[in-house]
């Protein structure tokens, strides 16, 4: 499909909340698809519309080293979480910076999938971590806004969302 433009901090899209999507038509189709190749072009564990300039409820997330599972989120909504871990953040549209962040260590999230049809997923660790960020993108918030101390730059050595 194609790779799209990920907008950056500063981008008023980026602080806006998206909308629902009511139903899956072949733009939303594509969209997802653009998205995914959006994300794994630029080596990103998740990947929310408002960061393509989409103001859609969408989600896109991989965490595995592999790159082959995607969960696409539609109209997510977390539903229960648990515990609570503290670590670093990065994002594709806060480039080249980290910072740390407190999350809960457990989210379970109901979504629809491609087809409107509903289900629940639930993660821990990064899994769990990457369901709120990529969820807070939706309502129109970024990581930075939420940070533990200063952001950092990030170095060659580090891996970050």
């Amino acid at each position: 499909m194609a790779i799209r433009n990920i907008r950056e901090v500063g981008d008023k899209v980026l602080n806006k909340v998206a909308k629902e999507i009511k139903d899956v038509d072949k733009k939303i189709l594509i969209l997802i698809e653009d998205m995914l190749d959006t994300m794994y072009d630029a080596n990103g564990v998740g990947l929310a519309a408002p960061q393509v300039g989409i103001l859609k409820r969408l989600v896109v997330i991989d965490v595995s080293e592999e790159g082959d599972t995607p969960i696409i989120l539609i109209n997510p909504e977390i539903i229960e979480t648990e515990g609570e871990q503290i670590g670093d953040e990065g994002c594709l549209s806060v480039p080249g910076k980290v910072g740390t962040v407190n999350r809960p260590n457990y989210v379970k999230v109901k979504a629809f999938n491609e087809n409107m049809e509903e289900y629940t997923v639930e993660g821990t660790g990064l899994l769990a971590r990457a369901f709120c960020h990529e969820i807070d993108h939706l309502d129109g918030k970024l990581y930075v806004d939420q940070t533990i101390g200063e952001l950092r730059d990030v170095t060659v050595t580090e891996e970050v969302q």
